[in-house]
């Protein structure tokens, strides 16, 4: 897949299949959609393509401080390379850019720049200047432009419309298992190893503590998860914890992973950490040594989920 950051950078000679969207969370529904565009993209020998866009529209128009997106868009163009896409745009979402409208947008850009041959959208799809175009517009302009357009049904995705908001809920909840069905993967967290209070280290259970820099993401439900990671190559797993230490009088939230049978060095590495099972709302405890007693039973209840469910 060659990623394109602008689609003006972007020009094919060959025919496009297009999809265009979001797509946060790149879940099982979005992956519906863009197995059907690569299936029928390569039946007709077309490109596929997936026009997406960054900052999320509410970030720039809303200014929306309380919008939490289930992917970075590091995060979802690394999911979306696993789809046979051959190519991905990430065109720049701004102020100037959202006046375009409709009929522009599929001129200039679906047909001058991107030569598109199908568009193949999800269910109740908008687009243009105040979100004006829709599937009605996109016959007529299919029809004057000679390209075709195949809208899916919400039923076609999925029985239960699989959606972000569904996703961001059950994530809300402490409901993981859900959010990872819907998902079909692992909800991740991504971020850099810092610096802690290495309390951990003190009371046997050493921590890596992980900082997010990306303010729009997601942070799930505060309490401890089984989790899961790639380090130095090889599938380690442990448990985390997200939340505010209540037990040590911490100030503010933090995200905290302990490592079975790991210790070396992570300062200062990007770590992707796999949540994979939801243990327990974080508490608070009268001394630490009855915190310590709960991480031994914690660590109990995770080593042997993960020898159950996560380990071949």
């Amino acid at each position: 897949m060659k990623i394109f950051q602008n689609t003006s950078s972007f020009f094919s000679k060959e025919a496009t299949f297009v999809t265009i969207g979001t797509f946060d969370g790149v879940h099982f529904g979005h992956q519906k959609i863009i197995e059907k565009l690569v299936t029928e993209a390569k039946k007709e020998g077309k490109k596929s393509v997936l026009l997406t866009f960054f900052p999320h529209p509410r970030m720039v128009l809303q200014k929306d401080a309380s919008l939490e997106l289930l992917n970075t868009i590091e995060e979802r163009s690394n999911l979306l390379e696993k789809t046979g896409l051959d190519y991905l745009i990430i065109h720049p979402f701004s102020k100037a850019f959202s006046r375009t409208t409709a009929l522009e947008f599929v001129r200039d850009i679906l047909v001058n720049q991107l030569n598109i041959s199908k568009l193949i959208i999800g269910y109740d799809h908008h687009f243009g200047k105040n979100r004006e175009g829709n599937i009605t517009q996109l016959t007529e302009y299919s029809h004057l432009y000679d390209f075709n357009v195949e809208e899916i049904s919400a039923q076609d995705i999925d029985d239960v419309s699989v959606s972000s908001t569904k996703i961001r809920r059950a994530l809300h909840e402490g409901n993981l298992k859900t959010a990872n069905n819907y998902l079909g993967y692992h909800f991740m967290l991504n971020g850099k190893v810092v610096n802690g209070k290495k309390i951990g280290g003190e009371i046997g259970y050493p921590t890596a503590n992980i900082n997010i820099k990306e303010t729009y993401k997601l942070i799930p439900k505060m309490g401890v998860y089984v989790v899961q990671s790639f380090l130095k190559n090889n599938l380690v797993f442990g448990m985390m914890n997200i939340g505010n230490r209540p037990t040590v009088n911490g100030t503010h939230q933090t995200i905290e992973v302990h490592f079975f049978d790991f210790n070396e060095d992570l300062y200062g590495q990007n770590l992707t950490i796999e949540l994979c099972y939801f243990l327990r709302d974080e508490k608070k405890f009268d001394s630490l040594e009855l915190l310590i007693h709960q991480l031994k039973k914690d660590e109990h209840i995770a080593r042997n989920y993960i020898k159950n469910n996560l380990k071949k």
